[in-house]
């Protein structure tokens, strides 16, 4: 119970247990965040919102959140108010890449094997994470201390019928650019069949929210606390680029990168999305 409350936020010493003899229940850490939420938190000066009868304007139907709306809800807002939020915009140029990707997926379409742009996406955070390392640590539960991590575990986030969940895949930095296609359409599908477990979305050191099949130019992820950062990614367009004298078409992927201002500044935020730029804009950069 002091480890869902922790992942929670919540402090037990304000928690009233409603189990045998005073013990606190998951529900009552749920409740107790709930209020919180509702609230606005507590310092926070953030009047309730309103209840409103909105019948009165016109016809309705009230539909019930799913489980993992209400908490990905919960953290989402624990993270917004609790997290001093940047983010920094970034373009790509990935016409070579994306080249280089069609031609993955010809040589292994007999192995049924889909590398996508989101595979060359980890590897390239592999090789930023490993040259600005800050941006693979988490503060400590005093906010005094920072901890750096020795692994690169990295949460995608999967659009699934009841919400948004986010798996996270190990190791990233001890696999080939197939293995992270391959475990990625694996994770993908448990996700969307409902059969990921609590372990599944644990121990993400950063994580990537990818709307490129949707659409959109760009938008501001919110931080997946307690990772520090989280990177965006829109759907890539073809766009002229002034090369040696005359503009040439180029596939640019728009990047959105949030973190968390307390660990990382402004000139770190830069530097880490211009070193994505170079490395996606360059495939073999990846080797390194």
């Amino acid at each position: 119970m002091r480890k869902f409350a922790r992942e929670l936020g919540a402090d037990l010493g304000q928690i009233s247990g409603s189990g045998n003899k005073g013990r606190i229940l998951k529900e009552d850490v749920q409740a107790f965040v709930k209020r919180v939420m509702t609230s606005g938190g507590p310092g926070l000066g953030i009047a309730p919102m309103p209840e409103i009868d909105f019948s009165e304007f016109g016809e309705i139907e009230t539909q019930p959140l799913t489980k993992i709306n209400k908490l990905t809800g919960q953290f989402l807002h624990r993270n917004w108010v609790t997290v001093p939020h940047v983010t920094q915009f970034d373009e790509a140029d990935i016409t070579e890449l994306e080249k280089f990707r069609k031609q993955l997926n010809e040589e292994h379409r007999h192995e049924g094997v889909r590398v996508t742009v989101l595979a060359f996406l980890m590897k390239a955070l592999v090789s930023a994470l490993k040259e600005y390392p800050r941006f693979n640590s988490s503060l400590d539960a005093t906010g005094e201390n920072l901890v750096l991590k020795k692994y690169i575990h990295i949460g995608v986030a999967v659009d699934t019928a009841d919400g948004l969940v986010v798996p996270v895949i190990r190791d990233c930095d001890r696999k080939s650019l197939i293995d992270l296609a391959n475990e990625l359409i694996e994770i993908s599908g448990k996700a969307r069949d409902k059969k990921l477990s609590p372990a599944d979305m644990s121990g993400g050191c950063i994580s990537i929210s990818s709307l490129g099949g949707i659409g959109g130019t760009a938008f501001t992820p919110i931080v997946n606390a307690p990772e520090v950062a989280i990177l965006g990614v829109s759907r890539a367009q073809m766009k002229p680029v002034y090369r040696d004298g005359e503009f040439v078409p180029r596939l640019i992927l728009p990047l959105s990168l949030s973190y968390d201002h307390r660990v990382i500044d402004g000139a770190d935020g830069a530097r880490f999305t211009s070193f994505l730029n170079r490395v996606l804009s360059d495939t073999r950069r990846l080797l390194l």
